[in-house]
């Protein structure tokens, strides 16, 4: 396939200049749609959607690679990678990703790992002499558990992460700060968003005890095969969340790299505000699940309320498309065909 070119090109020159041409420079991402784009992090679920998403709109030269191919916590490898490849556009979707209990039972490995990802790609995309422009996606996790909500960008270190996020918020921080630091000092267009309460399609699907949304759909499949009589989940179900279906954040990153270059990150939400009650039953509802949801209210919950103020990202034009319900009822599809064989029968 074209958009998943694996060699270098004798063709890409330095300094941002791609194609030779010294007019590269005043083409938009939109308008560039042979350059070099290297997602780092393409089979993850975010950068699945991104690449989804440019392939759709025609881009010929996406450059990807897998872990096997391409260790993003190796610093020597990444900078023979992008001084072989020399991008001209790059994304970074790549990261150890887990949820709060994964990454507080291992915090060192996910601090570790996301901080050197981090460093290593924005630090080589900044040496290569070829980036032309830069986007680091960052996670809502970056923001205090007393932030105002709706959370405008403006509440970045006015106070520690929340309890149990801080070994995935960290590097997340750190790569939003890289992006300023990196454009102050050598005029690099790096820029970052900050996206909140990710879903949709991943294989493979994550773990049980994993984000909310496929947990859900994991406990309540199950217990309607087994016909159990009921379901167990943590907290009260009272906190509230936004959630932004990849699909959208896909159509957000195109809309970064084509109209932002400012020096603050950006929120990316849909603000659809449910309660994790609400959620369980429209997740409930999708799968079939007849019996009842019992909340386990000793058990933590995180935040009482998480939405981000979008308002910026709006003001690019961008409009979140995919309802809640309709991107349950697209993701509890795709678990069917991808973990349970295509039993349809089972919906």
């Amino acid at each position: 396939m074209p958009s998943q070119q694996r060699s270098s090109s004798g063709s890409t020159a330095k300094a941002g200049d791609a194609d030779g041409d010294g007019d590269a420079a005043a083409v938009s991402f939109l308008g560039d749609k042979s350059a070099k784009v290297f997602i780092a992090g393409h089979r993850g679920m975010v950068g699945s959607a991104v690449h989804r998403k440019l392939d759709a709109l025609g881009f010929t030269n996406v450059v990807v690679r897998t872990r096997a191919e391409l260790d993003l916590a190796c610093q020597a490898a990444v900078e023979a990678f992008f001084a072989a490849e020399l991008p001209r556009y790059v994304i970074l979707a790549a990261a150890k990703v887990g949820g709060v209990h994964a990454s507080s039972a291992a915090p060192a490995e996910y601090l570790t790992e996301n901080l050197r990802i981090t460093v290593n790609v924005v630090d080589a995309a900044r040496r290569c002499g070829s980036v032309r422009k830069l986007l680091v996606l960052a996670s809502s996790t970056i923001y205090p558990a007393d932030a105002p909500q709706p959370t405008p960008e403006s509440a970045l270190l006015t106070g520690p992460p929340a309890a149990g996020s801080e070994w995935y918020a960290i590097p997340k921080i750190a790569g939003i700060k890289m992006c300023q630091a990196v454009r102050a000092e050598y005029g690099l267009d790096a820029i970052a968003a900050a996206p909140n309460n990710l879903y949709g399609p991943r294989h493979p699907f994550p773990p049980e005890y994993s984000h909310v949304i496929p947990a859900l759909i994991r406990r309540f499949h199950r217990a309607k095969l087994e016909g159990a009589g009921e379901v167990a989940v943590w907290g009260s179900g009272a906190a509230a969340r936004e959630f932004t279906h990849v699909d959208d954040l896909a159509e957000a990153v195109v809309v970064l790299m084509e109209r932002y270059s400012g020096e603050e990150h950006v929120n990316v939400g849909s603000g659809e505000e449910v309660t994790v009650r609400e959620l369980a039953e429209a997740v409930r509802g999708v799968v079939g699940y007849e019996g009842v949801v019992a909340w386990d209210a000793a058990r933590p919950e995180g935040v009482a309320r998480r939405v981000v103020d979008s308002g910026r990202m709006r003001k690019l034009g961008w409009e979140p498309r995919v309802a809640l319900r309709d991107g349950i009822q697209d993701l509890y599809r795709f678990y069917l065909r991808h973990e349970c064989g295509g039993q349809a029968h089972h919906a």
